[in-house]
């Protein structure tokens, strides 16, 4: 089970921070505690850190997004389409996105790159690697068809369970439910009364209670939670879980480095790229002594086929083509082997296309004349396919002639490369 140190960041420097040790399972491992954000790297041992940072800093909101290319793609959109909404100049904010959520919008985080780098700068001199940098209002969990609210050190954090999630300081808990609409009459389901999740301190629940009064009379139900701890717990235990955008993406995301990654395997990939020089070169030097004996095998082939047609100066292309062709000039008893094979091919041609009847066939130095009737071009141009397709042997119509219904054809066959 996964472990996290959970720190709570002040508003500045000079106030100090808050931590607490909790699992993924939303179970307190350890008590809060307060002092000099370098006293909290004393804690971490072999935990993950969270750090929470002022929700005050950080803007809160979900928009429509249709990109669908990827996290890189979707944080160079998020610019454009909160420009309006944003007083500062976008190129000194940054801009974190969350998952996007069952009704298509996206949450958003935007935060200055100054609030940002003075943070992390925080954190380098106290000693600390945070995994994750969390507003602190997303530790407040959202809970479908349930208002929640945190009343603490002067501020409220409310969320309505959908898309609306914000901060107010100076501010009465009915001024928040004001801002979603959540004290409208409640004329119609659009606006039924809600159910309200109160967390606050004892001094809050008593400073608020004429709030809390008018609110059951609005609402269907308000419970309130008082935090005896503060609210660090409360917080730390939901973003613990893995609720909130985390603000370390794009510029800020960690940067893995690759020679630490490969640095194990460096004997192992040393030995593997040796093998496979090794291996590559052996198969370089066999082809290039097998392209060697190949030229001279064709060298000592001509010089001697040479010697037997002196008046045939044409380039030997395939010596086996050329070999069979001398064996039939010098009537050795190849024939055989060329037409009986070519007549089983040319049989097994014209039993595919029984419409077509063979008339007449002779043979002569290597060639098969085959005279055929057939009922249209398109039979004979099957046949002749359907022997050449064997590879051993090349067909070829010579003619053809309308005589009535049929058409009468002579197809030449020859072995193929001669």
């Amino acid at each position: 089970m996964a472990e996290f140190l959970v720190i709570r960041l002040g508003i500045d420097r000079e106030q100090a921070a808050s931590w607490i040790a909790v699992d993924s399972n939303g179970t307190r491992t350890s008590q809060p505690v307060t002092g000099p954000l370098a006293a909290a790297a004393r804690d971490v041992g072999d935990r993950s850190v969270i750090v929470l940072v002022p929700a005050t800093a950080v803007l809160t909101t979900a928009v429509n997004i249709p990109v669908k290319g990827g996290s890189r793609l979707l944080r160079a959109a998020l610019p454009f389409a909160l420009e309006e909404q944003l007083a500062d100049d976008i190129d000194d904010l940054h801009f974190a996105a969350g998952v996007r959520r069952d009704n298509g919008l996206v949450p958003v985080a935007v935060v200055a790159h100054d609030l940002m780098a003075a943070w992390l700068e925080q954190l380098d001199e106290a000693g600390l690697s945070a995994s994750r940098i969390v507003p602190e209002n997303y530790g407040l969990a959202r809970i479908p068809g349930t208002m929640s609210l945190m009343a603490a050190e002067g501020q409220i954090m409310f969320n309505d369970g959908a898309d609306n999630e914000f901060v107010l300081q100076g501010a009465q808990p009915s001024d928040a439910l004001a801002v979603v609409g959540a004290l409208e009459e409640p004329n119609s389901e659009e606006h039924a009364p809600g159910h309200l999740l109160v967390y606050c301190s004892q001094s809050d629940e008593e400073r608020f209670q004429h709030d809390w009064n008018a609110l059951r009379h609005e609402l269907a139900s308000v419970d309130i939670n008082l935090l005896p701890d503060g609210v660090l717990p409360r917080l730390a235990v939901t973003v613990a879980a893995g609720n909130g955008i985390n603000l370390l993406q794009g510029r800020y995301g960690t940067k893995t480095e690759m020679s630490a990654l490969f640095r194990p395997w460096r004997y192992a990939a040393i030995l593997f790229l040796t093998l496979g020089v090794l291996g590559f070169g052996g198969k370089v030097a066999d082809y290039y002594r097998l392209t060697q004996e190949e030229v001279a095998l064709k060298a000592q082939f001509e010089q001697v086929y040479r010697s037997i047609r002196p008046d045939d100066q044409r380039e030997v292309v395939d010596p086996m083509a050329t070999v069979n062709s001398v064996r039939r000039g010098l009537g050795a008893p190849s024939a055989l082997q060329v037409l009986l094979p070519s007549l089983l091919q040319l049989g097994q041609a014209v039993r595919q296309n029984e419409t077509a009847r063979i008339e007449a066939i002779s043979y002569r130095a290597g060639v098969i004349d085959v005279r055929l009737t057939a009922p249209d071009v398109a039979t004979l141009d099957k046949i002749q396919k359907a022997v050449s397709s064997s590879g051993r042997f090349n067909a070829a119509i010579q003619s053809t002639d309308q005589v009535g219904d049929k058409i009468n054809s002579r197809i030449q066959i020859r072995e193929a490369g001669v």
